[in-house]
């Protein structure tokens, strides 16, 4: 993974700062979109059913592997969408991401209450954007 001029704006002007992501973040490159992924494990198989912390660490698991193959990293990510099914997960949610990602590197984000996702027992599905400096 090769070093990446992202900048990231936790309070731009006028706008109050957040502990829990950055309002702007940008930067140039190979663009890199990484499909919402939920806590199914290698077989296909919900990981922590009922489980909002483990449902969430498998996410970002999933997230990592995801980034890994097109060349990126966590530091990489300049947008997470979190999609929950009760906005009472994303204290878990926001614990499992502070596991991968530093607080100055902090993504800007999004966070949405669905009434379902794909399968009854998920609980947490998250996408990711992210930036590669470009090839030379």
């Amino acid at each position: 993974m090769t070093t990446n001029a992202v900048i990231r704006v936790p309070a731009p002007e006028g706008l109050s700062p957040s502990p829990q992501y950055s309002h702007v973040v940008w930067g140039t490159g190979r663009f890199v979109a990484v499909s919402g992924q939920c806590s199914f494990d290698e077989g296909g198989e919900v990981v922590g059913a009922g489980d909002a912390a483990a449902q969430a660490r498998q996410v970002f698991e999933n997230l990592r592997r995801c980034l890994a193959a097109a060349g990126a990293g966590f530091d990489d990510v300049v947008k997470l969408t979190y999609f929950v099914t009760d906005m009472a997960h994303m204290p878990a949610v926001r614990a499992a991401r502070d596991e991968v990602i530093a607080p100055d590197r902090l993504p800007a984000s999004t966070a949405v209450q669905v009434s379902a996702l794909v399968r009854p027992e998920l609980l947490v599905e998250i996408e990711a954007y992210a930036v590669l400096p470009a090839e030379a």
